[in-house]
């Protein structure tokens, strides 16, 4: 139970959704701090419109997962040191019950700031189905892809060198046994030139 993109690069929206009950969503608290109203406002308008918040849009969390979630969000630096609801239930909205928050509360800024929280969730989305790219885990892939091709040039120099010197040691040898049939076989030569008596 932690938020589910964390770091510079996404937004604070984006980093105040929460993976609970395997759903994706934004707590009471978040929300209403989002929407410029009290926590205490925004569940009174849930409260007046439950017929709108079922389970799969909206649910409250056990006392043991709202004291899991405020000490996580307390060491993250998440949840403001302090924070306590009052022993108050907390809200859990999943996307489609942050979309439907907006006909509950009609200010002008509940509208925008819903806007601004739908693509979060998108985003959110996106960012969990297709991760970035980890540079680091790139750049090791390419260094083990660069060390097995030196060492396959490397054995393919090697095996050139041991040709090379294996034909060398022959022609060396062919040299040699030429050289000594010569000095088997060979006549003393005439001279070549003028001769004196």
């Amino acid at each position: 139970m932690k938020p589910l993109l964390t770091g510079s690069g996404y937004s604070s929206i984006q980093q105040q959704i929460y993976e609970i009950r395997n759903q994706r969503v934004m707590l009471d608290f978040d929300l209403a701090a989002i929407y410029q109203v009290e926590t205490r406002t925004l569940k009174q308008a849930v409260r007046r419109n439950l017929d709108r918040f079922p389970d799969d849009f909206m649910f409250r969390l056990s006392k043991e997962e709202a004291n899991r979630l405020i000490h996580i969000g307390v060491s993250q630096n998440v949840i403001p040191a302090g924070y306590n609801p009052g022993g108050a239930e907390i809200f859990a909205f999943s996307e489609l019950g942050v979309a439907m928050l907006s006909s509950v509360l009609r200010s002008g800024t509940a509208i925008k700031m819903n806007i601004s929280i739908m693509r979060a969730f998108v985003a959110v989305r996106q960012q969990l189905t297709t991760p970035p790219v980890d540079r680091y885990t790139e750049l090791q892939a390419d260094l083990t892809a660069l060390k097995t091709y030196i060492e396959e040039v490397f054995t393919d120099y090697n095996d050139i060198n041991e040709d090379t010197r294996i034909q060398l040691e022959l022609i060396n040898e062919s040299l040699a046994e030429l050289q000594a049939d010569r000095k088997l076989t060979s006549t003393p030569r005439r001279p070549i030139g003028y001769t004196t008596r």
